[in-house]
């Protein structure tokens, strides 16, 4: 095979000689990059992969492999590719491999625990979920996948514990969560009860009214939506409203008007075409003054006082909702930052202390003109 594979780089380099005597130019990267061959490889597998086509996939990044075996995307990939063929042995072999060149490899960790999780190995599972979360603390589908775990194995206060780190990184975990039936053991606990609220009023948000729409939105149980409707409106966060349609009496839920105007109602039109709330000059103001709190307290190198600010940012009863709408990645930044925070503490602020500043300054750049446009327009 390296024999072929050396008499084909010699015919590549003759004709490029005789290509380049009759005017035609090969491509550069042929000839003067070394992994060509494996990344044409690579990406050809990949292709395979989103055709759904595991087996010629896996076959694909063994020849990478065959020329550069220690190139761990394509080890990665054959192992994705083997256990969605059910070869579970084959996909643990190669994330085995994976570990041996690099043993904090997060994906590799929580890969192997997924393949546990399918043997109904679920203490294996945690093992392997939790060395990934050691080596990257930010993967919110660990975080996830660690709550399934935790709640297969009937320990219901870190479940909830580990789900809400999960719903922090990426919120759409929280809707993922209530169809899900590994948090089965679970879903009798206050903290998931309090998720459930977390995806209805995030339905009624986006313009979903009446019990029907959130069900269907949510994929919710009708008796789990009504439940939580009634805490909402217990807490004062919803208003139940009614309406009379010919003989009949339709009730259905609007966001309380103050929590309205800090997170951003969505309205829709009958023909279910949204329709965002005009941007606020007083959402913007407070970003800014946000954004001077949380420079002051990172000078001054303040981690506990830094992680209050940054919540400001995240906080749907704050300025989550028009972070999402006007700095959707700076949004992410900050929450991943907060979470790194929270787990390495001062040694994360002073090592990340100008690149943190960084944003934040970009930011406030990005809502003075904001502003500006505003009055502008106005």
């Amino acid at each position: 095979m390296y024999g072929i594979y050396l008499a084909k780089i010699q015919h590549t380099i003759v004709r490029k000689l005789f290509k380049e005597k009759t005017g035609e130019i090969k491509k550069e990267s042929e000839l003067t990059d070394p992994d060509y061959a494996r990344n044409k490889l690579y990406k050809k597998g990949i292709g395979l992969m989103a055709d759904e086509k595991m087996e010629e996939a896996a076959q694909t990044f063994e020849q990478a492999l065959r020329i550069d075996p220690g190139h761990v995307d394509s080890l990665l990939k054959l192992g994705y590719a083997r256990f969605h063929m059910d070869d579970y042995t084959g996909a643990n072999e190669a994330y085995d491999k994976v570990l041996q060149i690099d043993v904090t490899n997060a994906d590799a960790w929580n890969l192997k625990g997924l393949i546990h999780y399918e043997l109904k190995n679920y203490e294996k599972a945690l093992e392997c979920v939790e060395k990934a979360l050691d080596s990257d603390p930010t993967d919110g589908m660990a975080w996830y996948n660690k709550g399934c775990y935790l709640s297969i194995l009937n320990y219901v206060p870190e479940a909830i514990e580990a789900l809400k780190r999960s719903i922090e990184i990426d919120v759409k975990n929280a809707k993922r969560a209530v169809k899900d039936r590994d948090f089965e053991n679970v879903k009798v606990d206050e903290g998931f009860r309090r998720i459930v609220e977390v995806v209805v009023l995030e339905s009624i948000r986006q313009g979903y009214h009446h019990v029907g729409q959130i069900v269907w939105t949510t994929m919710l149980g009708k008796a789990e939506v009504e439940d939580a409707a009634k805490k909402l409106l217990a807490k004062g966060l919803i208003i139940k409203r009614e309406k009379k349609q010919g003989f009949h009496t339709q009730e259905f839920y609007e966001i309380d008007p103050e929590l309205a105007g800090k997170m951003g109602v969505e309205k829709k039109s009958k023909f279910q075409i949204k329709k965002k709330s005009s941007a606020s000059v007083q959402h913007l103001k407070d970003i800014s003054e946000a954004i001077q709190a949380v420079k002051s307290s990172i000078e001054k190198l303040d981690v506990e006082e830094t992680i209050s600010n940054l919540d400001v940012f995240i906080d749907p009863t704050k300025s989550g909702p028009q972070m999402i709408e006007y700095f959707f990645e700076e949004h992410r930044e900050i929450r991943l930052y907060k979470i790194r925070l929270k787990d390495r503490g001062m040694e994360y602020l002073q090592s990340n202390k100008q690149k943190i500043l960084e944003l934040f300054d970009n930011m406030e750049m990005n809502v003075t003109k904001k502003l500006r446009n505003i009055i502008t327009q106005n």
